[in-house]
């Protein structure tokens, strides 16, 4: 497997939109067409597709807004969307790296993540991804990850 980000494109749209949540994961993230509406109206808004070699296997969107007067929204993974062959392979893990890294580039120190709580929800990943628990809001667990 050879990851990469991009940026969209004409060329990439279609495959990225067709990416629906896996059956579980319907009530817990917003579908990519959503979040990229969200991106258009939102200047600090950070869409990418993530990309094996000429194939569109997921995509992230972070946000990057330092004095936003909430602190959970200055700096962090917005959603993550990966396609269901791709799944289990490292795309999730890569996203979140991708995210940490261009955080680092941009001078942050920690990066937020917001999850819904049920138990079948994405808490474990992140978990395992190094991010802690840090109280809620809006009835979502915070989670940040230090870099």
């Amino acid at each position: 497997m050879t990851l990469r980000l991009a940026e969209l494109s004409e060329e990439n749209l279609p495959a990225v939109i067709a990416i629906p949540p896996a059956v579980g994961e319907k009530a817990y993230v917003a579908p990519v067409l959503h979040s990229i509406a969200l991106a258009y109206v939102t200047p600090s808004a950070w869409p990418r597709v993530i990309m094996d070699d000429d194939t569109v296997v997921g995509f992230v969107m972070a946000n990057w807004d330092p004095d936003n007067e909430i602190p959970e929204f200055r700096g962090g993974i917005w959603r993550i969307n990966i396609a269901d062959e791709a799944k289990g392979r490292g795309v999730g893990r890569f996203a979140v790296e991708q995210v940490a890294a261009e955080a680092r580039r941009r001078g942050y120190d920690q990066i937020t993540v917001l999850w819904d709580p049920a138990s079948d929800g994405p808490e474990q990943f992140y978990l395992k991804m190094g991010f802690r628990k840090q109280g809620e809001l809006g009835g979502e667990t915070v989670g940040v990850l230090d870099l």
